[in-house]
């Protein structure tokens, strides 16, 4: 009787947990489709962040993260602009750790805030959230903390995530976005990866 009470309460904590990855996923296809099917946030998969993982997986784990956080702690906020913010904090292009850039390495921590938003902006018609966002995620790196609370979770996420991906307690997911503006793939926790057609 003790065995089944374990086992039911076991297959509840996983029914909640796909559960939950089901709502991000959705929430990251509701609010940042045409972000992740995108050329250059595709090309992103490319780019390695910290130990083995991507700047494009380190970004959907930020924006995971993030409405994680929200949540969790019962914060409101513009989940759209937390996941489009999230989703593209570090959309600096390049690979920061390659030869060429060998200048940018030292300071990237500095500059690349700046950088991503550029680029953002050149792209997509961005909030002043998202801005704030973008810009101050590398608070205190930036002197100017963040003035919204969506870029206070972020910057939160983004430094867990950074931890995380520094120790290797996160993999690479893969290279499972598709090259096609047709679908992409997204991720949960754990290395979960989810299909959907945009």
């Amino acid at each position: 009787m003790r065995k089944k009470r374990v086992k039911e309460k076991e297959r509840e904590k996983f029914r909640k947990f796909f559960e939950k990855q089901k709502e991000w996923n959705g929430l990251l296809k509701e609010y940042g489709s045409d972000i992740l099917t995108s050329d250059n946030f595709v090309k992103t998969k490319e780019y390695i962040q910290h130990g083995n993982m991507t700047v494009n997986s380190h970004c959907i784990n930020v924006a995971i993260y993030s409405l994680a956080i929200s949540r969790k702690l019962n914060i409101s906020c513009n989940q759209r602009d937390l996941v489009r913010g999230a989703l593209l904090h570090d959309y600096f292009l390049y690979d920061w750790h390659d030869k060429y850039h060998r200048d940018i390495k030292r300071l990237h921590g500095f500059y690349h805030p700046g950088i991503a938003l550029r680029n953002a902006s050149k792209e997509y018609k961005l909030t002043e959230r998202e801005k704030d966002i973008i810009k101050k995620h590398m608070w205190p790196l930036t002197l100017v903390p963040p003035q919204c609370r969506e870029a206070w979770i972020v910057t939160a996420a983004d430094k867990y995530c950074s931890l995380l991906e520094t120790m290797k307690f996160h993999k690479e997911h893969g290279r499972y976005m598709p090259k096609k503006k047709t679908g992409a793939s997204l991720h949960g926790r754990n290395g979960m990866t989810v299909q959907y057609q945009g």
